[in-house]
């Protein structure tokens, strides 16, 4: 199920004209977002949308036709990026072309496959006093909600239109569009400022017009449009109709009875130390593998890929050892066994070629001897080719409806959070163990370290 806000508006400052500006992580491509619906159950209730095909869209339908149709031709497909999407609503404007602008990542989008603008002067229900609702459709009694999406900074202006550079500017360093992470602007009786810290609900400008949860459970992440962390990559998948994602592509959910579903992380690296854990289902396999190696592997079939490391679990007795893709069965030294309840740390020193594992916070080598990241003693693994770029590689054996859950950084697994906190010495992200000194999370502030 996905999570839902609800908010009842009050009289605007002007119902022609705002402003909403967000930053956003669509991390499933093939479901629709509502970012923003207002209206009552009963049409027409205007809809800011990304859709199933990553076309973004407002429209407001009254049950005959369209009082509004824009729908962008650009596609946003990719399910790491964040994207900061501004809409500028001014009805009062002579130009049609003038009475909605969209902006991405601080750039004016101007080219639509359907451009119907509402007339002059027009009023929607989006900033009426009326129903509105984030994350779900205010239309057929305020249901639905929507899943698979991240926000930070969303921004809601009441009577004012601001374009981009109000919310976001770029870094005179890497040229990029980032957060402005305290904007001078006006909000308006309707104005708010939702997610400028963490999962907070509550409003973040003077007004005190908080938001409730009107269906699910928000979750707080480590991931943010300055940070983005590691996840399961959705358009890097073998057997795509079989393997679905959930909670921000960190948890993998198989759809089918039987079969071997391979799934790839989103970022990888060359060099570098890093740090991230796991827990596994009861046949299910965990492994680093260089991003150049062909990504339809089937373990089941003794023919794993060359420079593939890790662990396969079959049941609580029985854990088998890939080490540069050769099979070793020899697990009861290490850990006797892994159960489903158990969290493996993943600690990769690609700048020594060694990889190590830890069952609960206790580092093995093969034979039982105990690991040492921080001094470099007794790897799990010892990486042959260190000239490849490795990331993280899960593959979900059998039928187990639920998979993997990975903690990259963002203190939770799945929905529920890291028991108590470990130690982080690089302060970035958090983890249910301590993480070696030296050690950092798979993110692109831990890449750039």
């Amino acid at each position: 199920m996905g999570t839902r806000l609800d908010r009842t508006f009050g009289t605007a400052t002007n119902n022609k004209i705002y402003t909403l500006s967000t930053w956003l992580k669509k991390t499933r491509v093939e479901q629709t977002i509502t970012i923003l619906c207002g209206g009552t159950s009963a049409r027409p209730t205007p809809q800011l949308v990304l859709n199933s095909s990553g076309e973004l869209s407002l429209t407001s339908y009254n049950g005959s036709n369209y009082d509004v149709e824009l729908r962008l031709a650009r596609r946003f497909r990719d399910t790491n990026a964040w994207y900061h999407i501004v809409m500028a609503v001014d009805t009062t404007q002579a130009t049609a072309s003038n009475r909605v602008k969209f902006y991405i990542n601080g750039v004016q989008e101007t080219t639509f496959t359907t451009e119907n603008y509402m007339s002059q002067n027009f009023v929607t229900q989006m900033n009426n006093n009326t129903t509105h609702v984030i994350a779900g459709s205010t239309y057929g009694g305020q249901g639905g909600s929507d899943a698979n999406v991240i926000y930070s900074h969303y921004h809601f202006i009441d009577g004012t239109v601001y374009d981009p550079t109000a919310f976001g500017e770029t870094d005179a360093t890497t040229g990029e569009w980032k957060i402005k992470v305290d904007p001078s602007v006006t909000y308006g009786n309707n104005g708010f400022w939702i997610f400028k810290d963490g999962m907070t609900i509550t409003d973040s400008s003077s007004n005190s017009n908080n938001w409730s949860v009107g269906t699910g459970t928000l979750t707080k992440t480590e991931d943010c449009p300055s940070n983005v962390f590691a996840t399961l990559n959705s358009l890097d998948k073998g057997r795509t109709s079989n393997l679905n994602l959930q909670n921000g592509n960190t948890t993998t959910h198989q759809t089918s009875n039987w079969g071997d579903y391979g799934i790839r992380s989103t970022l990888a690296a060359t060099t570098g130390k890093y740090y991230w854990e796991a827990k596994i289902a009861t046949s299910n396999t965990l492994c680093i593998l260089p991003m150049e190696t062909r990504l339809a592997i089937n373990l089941s079939d003794g023919s794993p890929a060359d420079d593939l490391y890790g662990v396969q679990r079959y049941n609580d007795s029985t854990t088998n050892i890939y080490d540069d893709g050769t099979f070793v069965q020899n697990t009861s030294a290490m850990w006797g066994g892994i159960t489903s309840s158990d969290i493996i740390s993943f600690a990769l020193d690609l700048d020594n070629g060694k990889l190590f594992l830890a069952k609960n916070g206790a580092y093995k080598n093969q034979s039982g001897a105990t690991g040492d990241p921080v001094n470099g003693t007794n790897p799990t693994f010892t990486i042959s080719d260190t000239t490849k770029t490795y990331g993280f590689y899960t593959e979900m054996r059998g039928n187990d409806n639920n998979g993997t859950i990975m903690n990259f950084g963002n203190g939770y697994f799945g929905t529920t959070a890291v028991s108590s906190a470990g130690t982080n010495a690089s302060g970035n992200g958090i983890f249910e163990y301590d993480v070696p000194t030296g050690y950092t999370a798979l993110s692109t502030k831990g890449l750039n370290t």
